[in-house]
């Protein structure tokens, strides 16, 4: 299945695998209810290291095999050797998952320099290409940055690498969290005259937490448009204020995104099916 087969524009959420093997009841439960709001896939991020990516495995299999939704697997290249990219495939091909997100990812705090210069891959696309041959009729995904990958030094050089990930046989792409959109609408313009002509998934984190600006956003490299900032500085100190702030304003960067007829949308869950729910409930 065609994650982008949808007459409507899809809605989908990510997840994240459980970090404790004694966890997965819980984590299947939340996936239950999300599962309930009908999204049009679910992505299930990936642990570095071996035990990790058999947790991802496991949820992606539930989300294919229980919920009867499409699941996107991350697969992640950085540390990864080409056997271990091949067990992880075979996994989830016996588990029936069909779709997966290739990502360079993150270096490994534990990777000597020596080891990082020796990896198998060093870009993403150099994954994707691989995959493609390891498996012609997998469905690829890739990562989309609005605002560059922060170690790219330039738009342009950022949308070449992109373009390669399409001709490498990316048949999808799913942006980066961004909260200003205009960034999202200009990129996705660079990105057409480019050549690029996948379709974009607009990525959104709702943000509940004033915590949240010192840990994945500041890492996303994300610009904080003024209007954001002031809603911290309100609401910041208030939870239940901040938190209901905070999906307000991804919901006001969806219903808009939906209003200029993006490819789809992504929403970064942080597995919290009550904050999903309110969300698919407004943009309906």
């Amino acid at each position: 299945m065609n994650i982008t087969s949808q007459k409507d524009i899809p809605i989908s959420f990510e997840v994240f695998p459980p970090k404790k093997d004694g966890e997965f009841e819980a984590a299947f439960a939340t996936l239950d209810k999300l599962g309930a709001l009908a999204p049009a896939f679910i992505s299930v991020t990936y642990g570095a290291g071996g035990s990790n990516s058999k947790k991802t495995v496991e949820i992606a299999s539930y989300i294919q095999n229980q919920l009867k939704l499409p699941a996107l697997a991350h697969i992640t290249c950085v540390g990864s050797r080409k056997q271990a990219l091949r067990d992880v495939l075979a996994d989830l091909k016996a588990a029936g998952v069909t779709h997966v997100l290739a990502l360079r990812g993150d270096r490994p705090r534990d990777m000597t320099d020596e080891q990082f210069a020796s990896r198998d891959f060093e870009h993403a696309s150099d994954m994707i290409a691989y995959l493609k041959e390891l498996d012609p009729d997998l469905h690829i995904a890739a990562a989309c940055y609005p605002e560059k990958h922060y170690e790219c030094f330039s738009m342009q050089s950022d949308l070449g690498y992109l373009k390669l990930k399409q001709d490498m046989g990316a048949q999808d792409l799913i942006s980066q969290m961004f909260f200003d959109n205009d960034y999202f609408y200009e990129f996705q313009e660079k990105a057409r005259r480019k050549g690029i002509t996948l379709p974009i998934h607009a990525g959104i984190m709702p943000v509940t937490k004033a915590s949240q600006l010192g840990t994945s956003i500041s890492l996303s490299g994300a610009t904080i448009p003024k209007a954001f900032a002031d809603m911290v500085a309100r609401y910041g100190d208030s939870p239940e204020d901040m938190r209901k702030a905070g999906i307000d304003y991804a919901i006001r960067q969806i219903v808009d995104l939906k209003q200029n007829g993006v490819d789809g949308i992504h929403i970064y869950t942080m597995n919290k099916p009550r904050m999903a729910a309110e969300i698919m409930d407004a943009i309906k």
